[in-house]
Order: structure tokens, then sequence, then C-alpha cells
């Protein structure tokens, strides 16, 4: 970690010194003049992934380390065509577990550090935010997922939701927002900072393969305009000061040599985890008050379900909207209120069966029915998803 974090320190070194043309770009938008990517507010029309690459510059970040995955790879385009024009940085690695360990050392050495990643990269970065877990690091990784297992394809998929909330050898002691639009991916990579530098845990943003790739309209702004501060970074290694003397020593451990130590660590983290998750835990609810069914979905695919319910209520059926924005911490209780009062849930997810595990885990003793519309690998429309409602309604087709 200590190596990581010099390593940091000597590229930073390395790239102050070099009198090249990457200066003079550099120069156009020094640091010290804090000039701003985005005055006030904008509507533009672009990918999510290059609303990910302005999202990070606006929210101020330092350093993108990374490895090139589709689809996530225009992230890294934008932000090295656009980062030299504000004095940001951009580190490429040899894989997916440098890209992961070397963010980690950013952070440790105070700057607000990210990277991105999609499908077997996220695998190969679990270690790095396992360690990131147990070292409290404010890390963020954005993840657009692509399908699976392995290789796959590159664009549709949410198989890889368990692994971002659960992934590493640990306890999923992470905050995960899952997005649906370009203005999410957005909103929540600049939120992403915030979380992570105010309550120490690791913080990923969830998209798919649509998402990065397609074109929409959203808002881009400078967080100022909004009313939102962010958060102060500071390194955890290499402070000013004797340690002892002038301020308390850092003391950052990701290993323990008894299982008394490790339990009292882990059981303080739980608790820590188990106290902010009602200040983080977002969730997005539609008609679900009089609801008899309920559709359920995440990310992209809730844009198809939310669609739906309208349709339906158009029609008259009393249909109702849930849809998790933190997938962890996952909203619980709120989606337990409704399933006492709704007679089914139908829960639509492009994977075999993930969301509806978090689901029947958030919700279980209640003896709501849960029917799984799965489609792994394959986009979901809304016209498919009113065609189904329909033909339950009809006694077409019975619950799985």
């Amino acid at each position: 970690m200590e190596a990581t974090a010099q390593a940091t320190a000597t590229l930073e070194r390395t790239l102050a010194e070099k009198p090249s043309k990457r200066k003079k770009s550099i120069e156009k938008g020094k640091p010290g003049e804090k000039e701003r990517p985005i005055e006030k507010e904008k509507r533009v029309f672009m990918t999510g992934n290059e609303a990910v690459a302005w999202a990070a510059l606006a929210a101020d970040a330092d350093i993108m380390y990374g490895y090139p995955i589709t689809p996530q790879n225009e992230i890294m385009h934008y932000w090295t065509r656009l980062a030299p024009r504000y004095g940001k940085r951009f580190l490429q690695t040899e894989d997916e577990i440098s890209a992961g360990f070397t963010t980690c050392g950013g952070v440790l050495s105070g700057k607000r550090a990210f990277t991105a990643t999609a499908g077997p990269g996220n695998i190969l970065m679990q270690e790095s935010m396992s360690m990131a877990e147990m070292l409290r690091l404010p890390t963020v990784l954005v993840v657009q997922q692509r399908g699976g297992p392995s290789t796959a394809r590159v664009i549709i998929w949410q198989k890889e939701t368990i692994l971002t909330c659960y992934g590493g050898n640990g306890e999923g002691f992470r905050i995960v927002y899952s997005t649906s639009s370009h203005q999410d991916l957005f909103d929540y990579t600049i939120k992403a900072f915030n979380t992570a530098w105010k309550y120490r845990f690791p913080t990923f943003v969830l998209g798919d393969g649509y998402q990065a790739k397609m074109r929409e309209s959203l808002y881009i702004y400078d967080p100022a305009e909004r009313g939102i501060e962010m958060e102060k970074t500071y390194p955890f290694l290499g402070q000013e000061g004797m340690p002892g003397v002038d301020r308390d020593p850092a003391h950052l451990r990701n290993t323990y040599n008894t299982e008394e130590e490790l339990l009292a660590v882990i059981s303080d983290y739980a608790a820590e985890y188990n106290r902010i998750a009602p200040e983080l835990i977002e969730y997005d609810a539609v008609d679900t008050d009089d609801a008899e069914l309920v559709l359920l979905a995440h990310g992209v695919v809730a844009r198809a379900a939310l669609a739906a319910v309208r349709t339906l209520r158009s029609q008259g059926v009393k249909a109702g909207y849930f849809r998790p924005i933190t997938i962890r911490p996952f909203p619980a209780e709120q989606l337990r209120q409704i399933a006492r009062s709704a007679r089914e849930f139908v829960v639509a997810e492009s994977a075999q069966g993930q969301l509806l595990k978090l689901v029947q885990e958030a919700i279980y003793g209640e003896t709501i029915p849960i029917d799984p519309y799965l489609m792994p690998g394959q986009g979901i429309t809304a016209e498919e998803l009113v065609e189904y409602v329909r033909e339950k309604i009809n006694g077409q087709r019975k619950f799985h």
C-alpha cells in the first residue's frame, strides 16, 4: 500500500517535471485557477460513457486509472481527451488488477481517484475493492455491465448485480447505485465521489452496455451551481507532521493475526454500515399505494417497467412500479411495506434472477407471490411487459 501510494506520488512528480506538449495543454486550465469544465447548466446529447467522463470532471476528480474493456472504453477515451485541459491525470495500467490497486493508491495519496470497467474486468478488480473495504478507502468504480459468464457479449446484461454488491472475500461493505438513464449516470457519478469520501466505503456506479453506448439528452452542470459541495479529500499516508506528536498516526490494516481481532473489526464495520444505511438508501416508487400488481426492476430495465405501468394504468389495471436505486444497501423496509398491501410482484431483469435474490432476501417472511420475468442477456421492452401482465390477468399465464 505504501508502495502504491509512493508510485502515484512518483507519477505526479514525473508528469509535473516533463516539459512537453502535455504541460502546454494543462496550462489551458491550470489547477490553481480552478477553471470549471462546465459553466452553469447545459442540455447536451451524448453517450452514457461521455456523461460519466463529464461527471467526473464536474466532480473535480484528480485522476483516472484504467484498462480498456468494452463497453466502458469511451469513459477512458473521453477522460483522456478532456482531462488535460483542466490539469487532470490518467494512467493506463497493464490490466484491471493494476487499475484497481492504483486507484486505491491514488486515494491513499489524497487524490479523488476513480476507475471504470466491465464484465471480466469487474471480476479482476474485486481483490482491490475488497482491500478498499477493509481499509475503508473511498474508491469510486463505474461498472458498465456486459454479457457473461466470461467474455460472452458486450452490450446488455445485468449479471454483475450480485458481483458488484458482494464481490470479493468480504461482507459487501460497499455502496452501489444502479442507474437507468444518462442523467442518472451523470448525477450518480458525482454523488459517488461524495458518498465515498463522506462515509469511507467503496462506491460503485452500476450501468450497462445500453447506457454506455446509446445517446440521449441530459443536463450536465457544475455541482456548485446546484448547491452541491464536494467532500474534501485528504491523504491517508504521507501527511505533514510527526506521527504521535503533531498528529495521530495513520494506521491502515487489511490483515489481522487473531480471530478476535478480525471479529471486532468486522463487527464495528457492520454496525457502522447499518447505521448509515438509512441515509444512503434511495428508491423510486410510482402508483404503489393502491397497486395490486407491482413491477420491480432496476437499471435500464426499470425504464421499460415504468412505461409498462403507465400503459397498464391507462388500461384500468392497478399496476405499480418499484425501482431500487441503491441496490446495496437495498431498500428492504420500503419494499416490505408495499408487499403487505399489494397482491403480487413481478420482478423483471436481464439476468437469471439476481435482482430476484435481492428481493427475496429483502422481504423474507412476507407471503406475497413473486413472479420472475427473466431475460438473461436480452433487453426488455415495455410492450413485452404489458403483454406479459395482460396474459396473467386473462389467465393465460400462471406464476412460475
